[in-house]
């Protein structure tokens, strides 16, 4: 019988050690603090649920990374969450059951039965806010904001962000007829940026839908593929105008708010196509393949659990967030090491100590300091309990 390594983790999964630990917490404490400070208010999720529930909505895109198993209480299929926000949409629609706009905010760990990509971790620890009730744009200038002054509070240098909308597509394509597969392969292709097969595959429809939907290919660069647009999709149907006017909108503000920050514009970008319904963008920095903050419209998104609503908000991941950036993520300083004593005297000395947030170390019984823990000691000065430096 083969000998088995206990010790060794699954591919992608891994533990988070001290220091590194703290680190994490450290930013996470900061994070939620600034979500509050724009009125998010912090829900904690199940890690398990019913797959019903965790595959609704923007979980459909979510089957081929979930976990399941079987509950051994209902006989019913389970899954570990893969991803938090259809937890949250849950909550907002079914639970909480408010009227007007609800700002929603969690962190938690989740699991990936494949990895995003072939180096990114399967447990990361999903970060994220959603705003609920309001479909206006400027509901979503108001999460692209707080995305963009989380990443400022991490300090993560060099900040790019990508904007499309997927409305622009799905305005085009229902007004050409395209549906079903047609509408997939064109939708296939466009991801592609192929050119050619876009060509191909709109060569049979009326010369005006056809170059609207050719030009998705290339409407993509700076702020003035935005004014390229107006010209080129001048005769598109109303959604697709009010579309461009909201990513319009967003990139005004958005230059007002962060004027260094650089926008690149992509209307061919159809991420998250299956379950976003308006707005999708994208933080990057240079040589990280993946965008390190994400989100965008998704529309109805409770439908399934009684109460459609329109949604929009983001996500991250939280080791990901403190590796990236330079904030200093100050370490908890080391402790004081107390001795064996169990003299009143010593343990209200200890109470004080740890009242005034010190870490306070006491000696268990035959145990000498422990000087990789500890940088100062309690001794007994005259009947009185004094720290002093430890001496190492």
């Amino acid at each position: 019988m083969a000998t088995i390594d206990r010790w060794l983790l699954p591919d992608g999964i891994e533990e988070v050690l001290p220091p590194e630990a703290a680190r994490i917490e450290t930013a996470r404490r900061r994070v939620l603090d600034l979500f509050h400070g724009w009125g998010y208010e912090l829900v904690i999720t199940p890690h398990v649920e019913f797959l019903e529930s965790l595959l609704t909505g923007a979980g459909q895109d979510l089957d081929l990374k979930t976990f399941k198993i079987t509950d051994p209480l209902s006989g019913r299929q389970m899954g570990f969450r893969a991803d938090i926000t259809p937890q949250v949409a849950r909550v907002d629609s079914h639970t909480l059951r408010r009227e007007g706009p609800s700002r929603l905010c969690y962190v938690g760990s989740v699991l990936h039965a494949k990895p995003r990509a072939l180096s990114t971790s399967r447990s990361p620890i999903q970060l994220g806010a959603e705003l609920y009730g309001d479909g206006g744009v400027s509901a979503d200038i108001e999460v692209i904001s707080l995305m963009l002054e989380m990443l400022e509070l991490a300090e993560v240098p060099n900040v790019h962000m990508d904007l499309g909308h997927v409305g622009v597509y799905r305005g085009l394509a229902r007004a050409a007829g395209l549906s079903g597969e047609a509408e997939q392969r064109l939708f296939d292709a466009l991801q592609r940026k192929a050119v050619d097969e876009v060509r191909e595959l709109t060569s049979g429809l009326p010369a005006g839908p056809a170059g609207m939907l050719q030009a998705l290919a290339t409407l993509c660069g700076g702020r003035d593929v935005l004014r390229v647009a107006r010209e080129v999709l001048a005769q598109a149907p109303a959604d697709v105008q009010v579309a461009l006017e909201g990513l319009e909108r967003i990139a005004d503000t958005l230059a007002q708010r962060f004027p260094q920050l650089p926008l690149y514009f992509d209307l061919g970008e159809l991420r998250g196509y299956h379950y976003h319904t308006g707005v999708v963008f994208a933080a990057f920095v240079p040589g990280v393949g993946q965008s390190i903050a994400q989100g965008g419209r998704y529309d109805d998104i409770g439908a399934d659990f009684g109460r459609a609503r329109p949604a929009t908000g983001f996500s991250t991941d939280l080791k990901t967030l403190v590796t990236l950036g330079q904030a200093e993520l100050t370490e908890p300083s080391l402790g004081i090491w107390a001795p064996f004593d169990m003299t009143p005297q010593l343990w209200e000395t200890i109470r004080g100590l740890r009242a005034e947030g010190q870490c306070v170390v006491q000696a268990l019984e035959g145990q000498a300091p422990d000087a990789v823990a500890c940088d100062r000691q309690l001794i007994n000065d005259g009947g009185a309990w004094q720290v002093v430096p430890l001496a190492r």
